[in-house]
């Protein structure tokens, strides 16, 4: 059977999308809906219900999907989903079962990376680590347009190494990791005990040249030098992409780009640390690239 056609599904955790892709990874039809709210079974038919909308002219395609949350190697079933319905659930058996068809599931910072290697702006490096900063902090891990997803599964995990000893709490139960401090949410908290007012980070971005916006910002770029150097010194990739709502703070290319420098373990150093191309739709095409 010759598999011309390829389908995405994002789930995220406000919308479902679906994307088909031709054999050239050109676009041939796309759909988006909202995602039902705290409703498992709901979800699972209206991801159905929108592959088999897209490939309703289409006899033979493969499926990827990217769901937020790491996959259980044990199991098989969802864990840290910030989309609480899908914790401990089987979407890839469920919807192998619903569909009749093979399902090739990944977590949404492994498919951005796949996306942003393959299609987007890290297109000409072998090895890539993908980064998500938004509203939590994941990364993934791609060589030769392949993810590396490691031995369990975690491979790229970036957000939970511990940045600080005994520092800020983090949602997983640690003490002091990376999203505990470089999350848009971790930021945010950090204006507000500075300076005992709460706004979101496009208000926050707007008043870096008061007394507390400059300590705030020196924090934010001490810390995102620490993170990302060590990721440097550990796998010392060929390209660094940003994604999420924090990538596109101009900063992180030059003043943060400047601070992990000079924290990484050589005497040279040139790794590009770039944007990425494809915005939030890194991670439907980084689905269906999947299979």
């Amino acid at each position: 059977m010759n598999l011309l056609h390829r389908v995405g599904v994002d789930l995220g955790g406000t919308k479902i999308e679906a994307i088909l892709l031709d054999e050239n990874l050109n676009t041939i039809e796309r759909k988006r809906i909202p995602t039902p709210k705290n409703d498992y079974e709901e979800i699972i038919s209206s991801i159905t219900n929108l592959v088999s909308e897209i490939t309703s002219n289409v006899s033979d395609f493969t499926f990827g999907i990217c769901t937020p949350g790491a996959i259980s190697k044990q199991t098989g079933k969802m864990k840290n989903s910030n989309t609480q319905c899908l914790i401990g659930k089987s979407i890839q058996n469920d919807l192998e079962n619903r569909l009749g068809i093979n399902v090739f599931q990944e977590n949404d910072a492994n498919c951005f990376a796949m996306a942003e290697a393959t299609m987007g702006s890290a297109t000409n490096h072998s090895m890539v680590f993908g980064v998500i900063m938004g509203t939590g902090v994941g990364g993934g891990i791609v060589i030769d347009k392949k993810i590396h997803a490691g031995r369990n599964l975690i491979a790229g995990e970036w957000g939970h190494h511990i940045l600080h000893t005994n520092g800020n709490p983090c949602y997983c139960g640690k003490l002091g990791c990376v999203e505990a401090y470089l999350s848009g949410p971790a930021l945010e908290l950090r204006w507000t005990s500075l300076s005992n007012e709460s706004i979101q980070l496009p208000d926050i971005l707007t008043k870096l040249d008061s007394d507390i916006g400059i300590q705030w910002k020196t924090e934010f770029l001490e810390n995102f030098g620490i993170a990302l150097a060590n990721v440097i010194d550990i796998l010392d990739p060929d390209a660094i992409v940003l994604g999420g709502g924090l990538s596109n703070i101009d900063f992180l290319y030059s003043l943060g780009k400047e601070n992990v420098y000079e924290k990484v373990f050589s005497d040279h150093i040139d790794t590009p640390i770039i944007k990425n191309s494809l915005g939030d739709s890194a991670g439907v095409f980084g689905a269906a690239l999947l299979p």
